[in-house]
């Protein structure tokens, strides 16, 4: 096969009405697409959608806009495996506000590690409220746990018992 980064590259380029599609299937039936709308919003083009390694440079175009989707993305609303943004969801989401995925980050975070400042969900959980199997924070609920006030096997901190039985009371769980 010959090496495309040494030659011009025919993309196949569809236009529609809200943006512009770049397409190209490699001879080993490898696909790469980009999809990138033609609104913009603080600089950022509204969508950005990427998939495949870009046949001009043979590495993966990062994803960047206001709702970016692709292997790596950054942006607002920010999708996957990688991802970064405002809200990021991925299986590495590092979010500002809220990130969702196996390892994530944010003032609100929820994943098999869950950094967060505020309320952090997850087997391993940080947060001024932390609820997993292992939780660090300020008020913690569980099997292992560390902080101001927490209620795990092996400690029930009066106010731990009384603000988890409090939210769990308005959110229906107990009559």
């Amino acid at each position: 096969m010959k090496n495309l980064l040494m030659e011009e590259v025919s993309y196949q380029v569809q236009k529609t009405r809200s943006g512009t599609w770049r397409k190209f299937l490699y001879p080993t039936g490898a696909y790469f697409a980009e999809y990138r709308s033609d609104r913009y919003m603080f600089g950022l083009p509204l969508v950005h959608y990427t998939r495949g390694i870009c046949p001009e440079t043979g590495k993966r175009i990062v994803a960047r806009g206001v709702i970016a989707v692709g292997r790596l993305a950054v942006g607002g609303i920010a999708l996957g495996h990688a991802s970064m943004g405002l809200l990021a969801i991925g299986q590495l989401g590092v979010g500002l506000l809220f990130g969702l995925g196996q390892a994530a980050t944010g003032l609100f975070s929820i994943g098999q590690l869950a950094l967060a400042l505020i309320f952090g969900l997850g087997q391993i959980a940080t947060g001024w409220v932390a609820v997993g199997q292992f939780g660090v924070g300020g008020y913690v609920l569980a099997q292992a746990g560390f902080g101001l006030h927490v209620w795990s096997q092996g400690r029930a901190d009066p106010e731990a018992v009384y603000f988890f039985e409090s939210v769990f009371r308005s959110i229906g769980f107990f009559s």
